[in-house]
């Protein structure tokens, strides 16, 4: 029995202990932890998300490029909306009844007890015609935020444009931390750095009458955290040299890409035709979209990044690297011009080593560099051969960044092409082709498919005799530098005498007698172009015009890359328009008698009687 009654007593006090741990926690929870009386108390107290200031973004030179500006959203929970006098609403607003309603429509959809916006982008005039009168109209309020304003009329493809977040995102999980209505970087640069842009959100807690009257900070802000303005972006862009860049390719299709050689930094990158960034921000954004997406000219294709072309002559340069680097030439072959094999560009000296080959653009002679680097005897069937040949010739192609994406800090990146062995095995089947099947590709013709940034990069790679840094936009981030994978270099497995072998060859392209790229020459200013014309053929109308190069050729500040659609010869449409670029970076300024190059620049409508 003594036992007995012993265990009683353990058992209440268990149960004593039990019951003072709850009643210490509900007196906690009742009394000293306002978190669950703020839960309790929603309908009396107002959350306000306060969105954080969005990162500014400078040119290098550290000029204003893009800012905030604000706006204000008109907000609407659909619940606390009574007896809707529609006319009177609309007649405030200025809107049509057909638009409120389907607003209203859309925001029953998406729910009726969370806030989502009516009317975006009003401005300060717009709110101070209706902020007064918003008391008759419950459910209705107005959030501030910031917009984005431009201090250029340029850059549009490489800055992108911010938006509204749209109800396909918000499924996402990556953009679970967003809110309708809400706005976010949708492409360019606003995009690929939009973590880094957006800041951190701050929330306020405000204690609300039934008239919606704000009375003050619940508990003196107790549970209120303040926002952090983003970072800003400080780009590699010389604006001022986007901005010639940009006239000069006014009324013409293509692309022009610069790059400081030994950063990777983009100096310049124009897709043209273009627009005003403007264009898509503010109220109106949307209907300016569909006729920017509904124009021929397809302004919003991004074309230094989603454009491929067959690189034309300027591939050549890669093909003598490559076969320099196997072995199976040396700087003083030479290959007779052989029309027999292929049709040439025109009658020239006799193509003795590489230096004159790559001057007068040989066909015949990378035709036969090619074939020498392919076809080295690893099998006696001549298809396995080729088979075998291009697959080596390929995955040194490759290291020059080709056929896969750069990794450059913009999304919408292509990869082109560099055909594979299974490529043609798939397209002719196995064993059912040979070198003649694929000898476009020796001057850069047939199906290999190269970007414009990547054409930029090769002039970089061969600047820098063997090496390059993965192209970007962005220098620096707040008060850091570019991102790490940005400040690493490549190289592409090519000994960098070999590339000595070349620059000769390319600097007689511009600077020699009877070279092809003779209208980009700067030696009259005291600086030597290394460059190599291309006219890419097009099945499909008037040939392409491109141009490559970079300067000064003995120590590289700028390469370039120049592709017009529709223009011909590259050494008359594409060379001069590089050489304006390049001078214009080198020396802060076009000689005066260049200037007629800047009126006189051909355009896909024209056409020219020499060709190559």
């Amino acid at each position: 029995m003594q036992y007995l009654e012993g265990r009683k007593y353990v058992v209440q006090a268990i149960f004593l202990t039990v019951a003072l741990v709850f009643a210490a926690r509900l007196f906690y929870i009742q009394v000293l932890d306002g978190s669950y009386k703020l839960a309790a108390d929603r309908n009396t107290l107002q959350r306000i998300v306060q969105t954080p200031y969005r990162g500014l973004i400078y040119d290098r030179k550290g000029q204003i490029l893009v800012q905030n500006t604000p706006v204000y959203d008109l907000m609407v929970v659909p619940r606390e909306v009574k007896q809707l006098d529609t006319a009177r609403f609309c007649q405030l607003l200025q809107l049509p009844v057909e638009e409120v309603r389907a607003s209203l429509k859309a925001a029953r959809a998406f729910s009726r007890v969370k806030a989502s916006p009516l009317v975006q982008n009003l401005s300060t005039p717009e709110l101070a015609a209706i902020q007064d009168n918003l008391i008759d109209f419950p459910g209705f309020s107005v959030k501030a935020r910031m917009a984005r304003s431009y201090n250029t009329h340029s850059m549009a493809h490489a800055l992108g444009y911010v938006g509204a977040i749209t109800p396909a995102f918000l499924e996402k999980p990556k953009f679970a931390k967003y809110q309708p209505g809400e706005f976010l970087g949708i492409t360019g640069l606003e995009s690929y750095y939009e973590d880094q842009l957006m800041g951190r959100r701050g929330v306020q807690y405000r204690m609300v009458n039934v008239r919606g009257i704000e009375k003050g900070a619940f508990r003196g802000g107790e549970f209120d955290t303040l926002s952090v303005a983003g970072q800003d972006l400080h780009l590699s862009l010389d604006s001022e040299l986007q901005d010639y860049a940009e006239k000069l390719m006014a009324g013409k299709r293509g692309s022009v890409v610069a790059l400081d050689p030994k950063t990777g930094e983009i100096l310049v990158f124009v897709s043209a035709p273009s627009f005003d960034p403007a264009t898509l921000s503010g109220k109106g954004m949307g209907n300016r979209y569909m006729e920017l997406l509904r124009n021929p000219e397809q302004p919003l294709f991004n074309r230094p990044l989603m454009a491929t072309y067959p690189p034309g002559s300027t591939f050549k340069l890669v093909n003598e690297l490559v076969a320099l680097q196997m072995g199976v030439v040396s700087p003083q072959t030479g290959f007779p011009c052989n029309w027999k094999l292929v049709r040439c560009t025109h009658r020239h000296e006799y193509p003795s080593n590489v230096g004159i080959a790559i001057k007068n653009s040989c066909n015949p002679y990378f035709y036969q560099v090619m074939r020498t680097a392919v076809m080295r005897g690893r099998s006696t069937n001549r298809f396995e051969d080729a088979r075998l040949g291009l697959a080596e010739w390929r995955r040194q192609v490759m290291k020059f960044g080709l056929g896969e994406k750069l990794g450059v800090d913009m999304g919408q990146e292509k990869k082109g092409l560099i055909p594979s062995s299974d490529f043609y095995d798939k397209r002719n089947g196995y064993h059912h082709w040979n070198f003649r099947t694929v000898y476009s590709l020796a001057i850069g013709q047939g199906e290999i498919g190269i970007t414009g940034l990547q054409m930029a990069n090769i002039m970089a790679t061969i600047a820098n005799r063997g090496w390059y840094i993965t192209p970007h936009f962005v220098k620096g981030i707040g008060q850091g530098g570019p991102l790490p994978q940005f400040q690493q270099k490549h190289t592409v497995g090519i000994d960098p005498i070999h590339f000595d072998e070349i620059i000769p060859g390319m600097q007689g392209v511009v600077d020699g007698r009877g070279g092809t790229g003779g209208n980009a020459s700067l030696l009259d200013v005291g600086i030597s172009v290394a460059g190599k014309t291309g006219t890419v053929q097009n099945p499909h109308g008037d040939d392409h015009a491109t141009f490559a190069a970079f300067a000064p050729a003995e120590e590289p500040k700028i390469a370039i890359v120049v592709f017009i659609e529709n223009a011909g010869f590259g050494g008359s449409s594409a060379a001069p328009l590089a050489s304006l670029v390049m001078e214009k970076y080198l020396r802060g300024k076009v000689a005066p008698w260049r200037h007629r190059w800047e009126e006189w620049l051909p355009g896909p409508a024209e056409r020219f009687v020499r060709h190559h």
